[in-house]
């Protein structure tokens, strides 16, 4: 089911239907500030269930938790003052920043490892759509290559492939052909096929794990 929104003036009933439908386990198609997301209620086990199954993704760092703020970042994440410094000058934007996660938020997301990325998407939809939630959202990129249960391939660890720009959707229309998705909020407009860039600063040293739209060096 599609939704058509004007992501500048979103109407509050639309809003309420969506987080009806993922506070149900639902998943959601969503524009944000790089390609289109699909995404889930980070509280719903079904919803992250199925959205771990529709993806086809092998490796937890390719799904991101969207926040509306930092400070939602400390219910899930240890984050000091170098970590929040960085995160706060690069955001909103196109980083995902893999953390070490606190005692449990792997059993709360269901996680294997210790490490989670959180981002603030600079889109005005995923941010009214949290705030309406009342809570942040699970999400991984939205791609073609998941219409035919296809996957990466790829194991946890190292450096992370970027994702071909022919995989990626320009309209929301394009995400019907995603048999998993409840709900797409169509904003009408073209999203870049564009991809963020992940930063690890679980340990010591800012690590790239994939260079996308945000530069680093930054």
């Amino acid at each position: 089911m599609i939704e058509y929104i004007t992501a500048a003036n979103i109407d509050d009933r639309i809003l309420a239907r969506a987080s009806q439908v993922l506070e149900r386990g639902g998943l959601a198609g969503i524009p944000s500030d790089t390609s289109w997301t699909a995404a889930c209620s980070s509280a719903s086990r079904e919803g992250l269930k199925k959205l771990r199954r529709i993806s086809g993704e092998r490796d937890e760092r390719r799904f991101t938790l969207l926040c509306s703020d930092i400070s939602q970042f400390g219910e899930f994440c240890s984050l000091d003052n170098t970590r929040f410094r960085l995160i706060k000058r690069l955001s909103p934007g196109p980083y995902v920043f893999i953390l070490k996660t606190l005692s449990g938020t792997e059993k709360d997301l269901m996680l294997k490892r210790r490490e989670i990325g959180v981002r603030i998407p600079n889109h005005p939809v995923p941010l009214a759509l949290i705030h309406c939630l009342g809570r942040p959202l699970y999400s991984v990129t939205a791609k073609k290559s998941m219409a035919h249960g296809e996957n990466s391939g790829e194991a946890d660890g190292g450096e992370l492939s970027a994702i071909p720009e022919e995989d990626l959707f320009e309209g929301g229309w394009e995400l019907e052909a995603l048999e998993g998705l409840d709900l797409i909020l169509d904003s009408g407009d073209e999203r870049p096929r564009i991809f963020s860039t992940i930063l690890d600063l679980s340990g010591d040293e800012v690590t790239p794990l994939r260079i996308g739209e945000g530069p680093w060096p930054a």
